[in-house]
């Protein structure tokens, strides 16, 4: 990644109870405002018309405080609140003015048509970016379940869409299960290859054309944490299997031979999570601050790395 900016938008407040992330507003209080501050904190609580939805009003209003913020472009970490406001991603990635393909990580494939008019939503905002975004390459979502995979694939086609997943590339949840552990990836300094035939579709669908053949491109990561087992996060939506090794495997190998334009993290617990059987709400805030903490120096790391 070319910055390595930490943003987070508070949407519900969640991240009150997270002591990293509150460390992390302290420092964006006592750092500059300017252009060169390394972390900002954007407090959206007030936003109205953005739980799971966000209307055309909070979409202009949530754009004028990033505008706000000094912030130009989509590079950096971003952390966003819960599931709910995964749209953000589309937000950021409209930001992106070259070629690039999308990497998401999560149990759903978020790519349902909008259920009232032309709406934003948490649950479709992948297919936004398809429909919308002139940059856009290619999709790759890894964790989904694969129910849904199934699901979407038959509305997309009943609505006439099907020719959007031309560019989606989906590893379903049993197929990351049935490849292995992270040690059975394969890099070099300039590639990415898993020997399994779905990390193979997926190095193959983020490879861009140009005009001396096939190249690797530029990639926008978002993780949603509830791709994750229970046992690395608690999110208010039901979870997949993936591990946090796998994950950092998959990102690792990618950042060798990609440009990491930026990275978005959402999957909070919801505001009024009251226990469920995995968690009981110290459990859940204590285990996303600690994944938050791991992600975030893990990115960090990464993006101060030689390439």
């Amino acid at each position: 990644m070319p910055q390595t900016y930490r943003i987070i938008q508070d949407f519900t407040g969640v991240y009150a109870e997270q002591p990293f992330m509150q460390g992390l507003r302290k420092d964006a209080v006592q750092s500059s405002a300017g252009p060169d501050a390394k972390i900002r904190w954007i407090d959206c609580s007030d936003i109205p018309g953005t739980d799971c939805y966000c209307d055309d009003e909070a979409v202009t209003a949530i754009r004028k405080q990033i505008a706000s913020a000094g912030i130009t472009d989509a590079s950096g970490i971003h952390f966003f609140d819960n599931g709910n406001y995964h749209y953000m991603s589309k937000i950021w990635t409209d930001m992106i003015q070259e070629p690039f393909s999308l990497v998401v990580f999560d149990h759903h494939p978020d790519m349902q048509a909008p259920r009232f008019g032309n709406i934003l939503s948490c649950g479709g905002w992948v297919k936004k970016v398809l429909d919308e975004n002139q940059f856009i390459n290619n999709v790759v979502i890894i964790g989904v379940a694969d129910h849904l995979v199934d699901e979407i694939r038959a509305e997309l086609s009943q609505a006439g869409d099907a020719d959007i997943l031309d560019k989606v590339t989906f590893i379903k949840e049993s197929e990351v299960r049935e490849t292995g552990t992270p040690s059975s990836f394969s890099r070099t300094t300039t590639s990415f290859s898993r020997t399994s035939t779905p990390f193979s579709r997926m190095r193959e669908s983020l490879r861009s054309p140009t005009d001396a053949g096939m190249t690797e491109g530029r990639i926008y990561i978002s993780i949603d944490k509830d791709a994750l087992s229970p046992t690395y996060a608690a999110t208010n939506w039901d979870q997949g299997s993936l591990d946090i090794a796998t994950l950092k495997e998959v990102i690792e190998g990618l950042a060798t031979s990609h440009k990491i334009i930026g990275v978005d993290i959402c999957g909070e617990r919801a505001r009024d999570f009251a226990g469920d059987e995995y968690h009981t709400v110290q459990e859940a805030d204590a285990l996303n601050d600690r994944i938050n903490r791991e992600l975030s120096e893990f990115l960090t790391s990464l993006a101060s790395s030689p390439t």
